[in-house]
């Protein structure tokens, strides 16, 4: 059993594509590094936000499948996006490919704009933190 658990009170608008709050007991943490949409060589991959992102969150998975983890042991996801306004019209497409790579249990997340991250080529970066049973 996982020691993830999730908590969306009836309260809030319904959450899509995350959970309000994530509770953590025992286990062990493990701290995602931000994963953007680098190839194995180490070049940004993907021409738009939606090829990125399907990248990144690849690559963040398989930080967190290395460290032992899967998908429903990720605790918080933030998601840097250099233009808020492109990630919010690709939401849709962006929860598709969510749903194929980690499935349909959400952490809590946020999306943060930012001017510009590491790699002047990338336009979304993800990171997190999961609990491993």
């Amino acid at each position: 059993m996982s020691p993830v658990h999730r908590i969306n009170p009836v309260e809030l608008a319904p959450p899509t594509g995350f959970s309000h709050a994530v509770t953590a007991t025992g286990g062990q943490l493990v701290f995602l590094a931000g994963q953007t949409a680098l190839d194995q060589d180490g070049a940004v991959v993907g021409d738009d936000l939606t090829e990125q992102f399907a990248t990144a969150l690849a690559n963040l998975l398989t930080a967190l499948r290395a460290a032992g983890g899967a998908p429903a042991d990720l605790a918080r996801v933030t998601v840097y996006a250099t233009d808020v306004a492109d990630y919010r019209k690709r939401a849709a497409e962006l929860g598709r490919i969510w749903r194929r790579l980690a499935g349909r249990d959400y952490p809590a997340m946020a999306v943060v704009g930012v001017a510009r991250l590491w790699d002047e080529q990338a336009l979304v970066e993800l990171d997190g933190i999961a609990v491993l049973p």
